[in-house]
């Protein structure tokens, strides 16, 4: 029975939803609109449609719902005089646009001769849809065929959704993987699929070669191999077709993204239905993935640490342990150890929910990367930081380029809302009871490195410099009466102090030119030897005894090492 627009609204007899619903183009080519026309808003022919409405009172949009056709005749809109209200007419079209509707149907001729510029104006600049519909046309026979087709369209889709989800929840069942669910996913709606992380890594996928090919030269695909998942908040054309991305989740928390690549048609609504079934079988079984993951990573990331802390037994025992895992320690390492750069003073405070999302985020990309080069390398989460031990060629010659490769496809080009991160590498280690001081070392030069060159740093242990000797001081105290000796008032945390720190540090690194130095600071040249002289006074003759020019050089270092 059809619903008029001054009944009541009873949620539980609404058998149409937002779900499942016709593009408006295809609504008004059924057999009763046959002759229909797009007055206006021609860019919303693509609104969903999941039900009709006749309008029998003026005031209709307190009965109007989301994704409803409204038809009528144009007599409630009528004034006293029995002329078109314009006015009434501007405020209806711009409620049922607020509201949601699917667009405005009018039967002319009868009651209203035309729909007036102003309203055909404002439906184009809303992209609301009015539709002109035949003068000869009954309302009985718009809601008879409006409604078949909606319920054959409803029945097509649970049918095909009902087949991939049986299909879907039996690969769960019997233990399949992600890629059998992307399969299935491809095969039943002949399309490609992609099953992500949330930031864009992929996990499992089903495309031709040839799907594949175009997606890798498009704009879709980062260097390091990311599909940038941010960019598909929306459909993006792809071809003649699209892609898009849809959230996989659960409780609330978002698990991974299902990327669909169609490169020869659009997706239709049944398309994206069946998907949406898809991504939530996807959920189930990620989220039990993530429980066995989350107990082996506990036990091997405890293993790990206490091979790098110096708790585990003989080194043997480590070796054979190792292997059990899949690891290959036993050979050329180096340490790194990275961590989440801290939140800056603009980003807003984060629950500790979301702090620890993102260091899952962080460990599975290190864990995906690592992977890829292979799965004998040991990667673990300690928390606060992801520990990864590389492989390297015996004389170390190879250690930047396999380091800077796994930070690089680490970082990617930082979209998809990974954080910045600093690293710290320790030096090349051979034998297992050399690992504990080599993850001493890169986790010192994380800390160092960051200290010195600020968030977002990569820094080597071998490569500190001074810096390395002093980061192995352990009595700080003894640093810091170091530097107030020698650097007196000049140690002091004062904007003056701070000032000639800064021109003493400039002149130690032009090798006390006087001249150059004035250039760097633009200072003029008298203005520097003035400074000079001032410097002299406070630490002694430092232009011209090389023991206080050493002295000085490395309080500084000691300063620098603790801003």
């Amino acid at each position: 029975m059809a619903r008029l627009a001054n009944d009541g609204s009873d949620p539980a007899q609404n058998l149409t939803s937002d779900a499942h619903g016709l593009p408006l183009a295809d609504v008004i080519a059924v057999d009763a609109l046959q002759g229909s026309k797009m007055l206006a808003g021609h860019t919303g022919s693509h609104r969903t449609v999941t039900g009709l409405n006749v309008m029998e009172v003026p005031d209709v949009l307190a009965w109007v719902k989301r994704n409803e056709l409204l038809v009528t005749t144009g007599f409630p809109l009528l004034d006293s005089s029995r002329r078109l209200d314009v006015p009434r007419t501007e405020a209806l079209v711009q409620g049922l646009y607020d509201a949601g509707a699917a667009g405005f149907a009018i039967k002319l001729g009868r009651y209203v001769d035309e729909v007036p510029e102003s309203v055909v104006a404002l439906a184009d600049e809303l992209g609301f849809p009015i539709v002109q519909i035949p003068e000869d046309v009954a309302f009985d026979d718009v809601l008879k065929d409006g409604y078949a087709a909606l319920n054959t369209f409803q029945s097509r889709v649970l049918a095909q959704i009902d087949a991939l989800h049986a299909a879907l929840t039996l690969i769960v069942l019997e233990g399949g993987d992600l890629e059998q669910i992307a399969a299935e996913v491809s095969k039943v709606l002949d399309i490609g699929v992609i099953v992500t992380s949330t930031d864009g890594r992929e996990w499992a996928g089903a495309l031709s070669d040839e799907l594949r090919a175009s997606l890798e030269v498009s704009e879709f695909l980062d260097v390091s191999g990311r599909i940038r998942v941010e960019r598909m908040r929306r459909s993006r054309p792809f071809g003649a077709g699209e892609i898009r991305a849809l959230h996989v989740a659960a409780s609330g928390t978002e698990l991974a993204r299902l990327v669909v690549v169609s490169e020869k048609r659009t997706l239709q609504a049944t398309d994206v239905y069946a998907l949406e079934r898809a991504a939530t079988v996807a959920a189930l079984h990620i989220t039990r993935l993530q429980a066995v993951v989350a107990v082996e990573g506990k036990y091997r990331g405890d293993f790990l640490r206490d091979v790098l802390t110096g708790r585990a037994e003989s080194p043997q025992y480590v070796i054979e342990h190792a292997e059990s895992l899949g690891w290959d320690i036993d050979r050329p390492l180096v340490v790194v150890v990275a961590e989440l750069d801290p939140p800056g003073a603009d980003e807003p405070v984060v629950s500790s929910r979301t702090r620890r999302g993102f260091q899952d985020r962080f460990a599975a990309a290190w864990r995906q990367v690592v992977e890829r080069r292979g799965r004998s390398i040991a990667v673990a989460d300690f928390s606060s930081q992801v520990v990864a031990l590389l492989p390297v060629s015996p004389d170390g010659s190879d250690v930047v380029d396999v380091v800077e490769e796994a930070l690089a496809a680490v970082r990617g080009d930082s979209g998809g809302g990974r954080r910045p991160f600093s690293a710290g590498i320790s030096r090349v280690v051979a034998g297992v009871e050399r690992l504990p001081d080599a993850y001493a070392r890169a986790h010192k030069a994380v800390d160092v490195g960051r200290r010195m060159k600020g968030n977002s740093s990569t820094t080597y242990f071998d490569r500190l410099g001074v810096r390395r000797l002093l980061s192995q001081v352990e009595d700080q105290g003894e640093l810091a009466e170091f530097v107030t000796e020698v650097l007196g008032p000049l140690a002091d945390d004062t904007p003056a102090a701070a000032d000639l720190r800064a021109t003493l540090q400039v002149l130690l690194d032009v090798n006390l030119n006087v001249a150059e130095a004035a250039r760097s600071q633009h200072f003029h040249y008298n203005t520097m030897r003035y400074r000079v002289t001032k410097l002299e006074t406070i630490l002694g003759r430092f232009s011209t005894d090389p023991q206080i020019r050493l002295d000085v050089a490395v309080a500084l270092q000691i300063l620098h090492m603790r801003e």
